[in-house]
């Protein structure tokens, strides 16, 4: 029985190879296709199964190396924020550098740009020396402003590349003073003359010798008058605080708070007469 099953195996075999034999070119070729698409996925199955641990291996990086990455980033960043801080600051200063000049255009004066470099240290808040001189066209007594253009004082002394501005309300007695003739803009024009003031308050100044009959009101402007041939008329000085009468109500006087933060000072407008 075992034999005749093998010689029937073997018949099968011989007849189905005799068939593949005998089979046109074009029919063997198809026979091969469908058999190799048979067996392809196992092909495919083990080159994949071969690959996978070098994938792995690449896409797992030592933690070295990722430890290298982090730090980088971390600069980076660093540097970014640092970026950012100094573009911020740069825009600062565009912007107030447009506020400088957008003003300096509304205005019919002349107008140089000087530095505050520095103060004396004997009178901190009263003079202050800037970074322009006779080089720069600057001579004394001309009136110095405000980035904003609000009056600070006046050029007392000047050299070949800087100069000394006393401010408003100094007091130095016997030395250069800074009293200007200022007009309050109310219906009388009430005018007086801007003093030193509390020298322990350096935010305010005085108005004195206003008539007795000023009507004067808290918070009316102070401006320049034009008299007395340095301050051009219509320069902003600051605001009424309060008023008072003196000298048994001879005359008028008024605290002034001025526009101009004196102890912050960091670029000024030097004033030009016009030619």
């Amino acid at each position: 029985m075992f034999k005749q099953k093998n010689y029937f195996v073997l018949g099968a075999v011989v007849f189905v190879a005799i068939v593949l034999l005998s089979l046109p070119a074009n029919a063997t070729a198809r026979l091969k296709r469908v058999a190799g698409s048979w067996f392809l996925p196992l092909f495919g199955l083990a080159s994949a199964a071969q690959q996978l641990p070098a994938d792995l291996a690449d896409s797992v990086l030592p933690r070295r190396e990722l430890l290298q990455q982090v730090d980088q980033l971390r600069r980076e960043n660093q540097q970014l924020t640092s970026q950012a801080v100094q573009a911020a600051a740069i825009a600062r200063e565009n912007d107030q550098l447009r506020t400088l000049f957008g003003w300096q255009k509304t205005v019919p004066w002349r107008l140089r740009l000087a530095q505050v470099i520095a103060r004396d240290p004997a009178n901190w808040w009263r003079t202050v020396q800037i970074d322009k001189g006779t080089r720069d066209g600057v001579r004394e007594n001309l009136p110095v402003l405000t980035s904003t253009g609000s009056l600070i004082g006046r050029v007392s002394s000047v050299s070949y590349t800087k100069s000394q501005v006393v401010l408003l309300g100094d007091a130095n007695v016997g030395g250069p003073s800074c009293r200007v003739s200022a007009t309050v803009e109310n219906t009388a024009r009430d005018m007086g003359v801007i003093i030193a003031g509390d020298p322990l308050d350096h935010a305010r100044v005085t108005l004195t010798y206003l008539a007795s009959s000023a009507n004067l009101k808290p918070g009316q402007s102070v401006v320049t008058s034009g008299l007395g041939g340095i301050f051009p008329a219509g320069i902003p000085i600051g605001q009424i605080v309060d008023s008072r009468p003196v000298e048994y109500g001879l005359y008028t006087e008024a605290r002034v708070k001025l526009n101009a933060n004196l102890g912050s000072l960091e670029q000024v407008w030097v004033l030009f007469p016009d030619k």
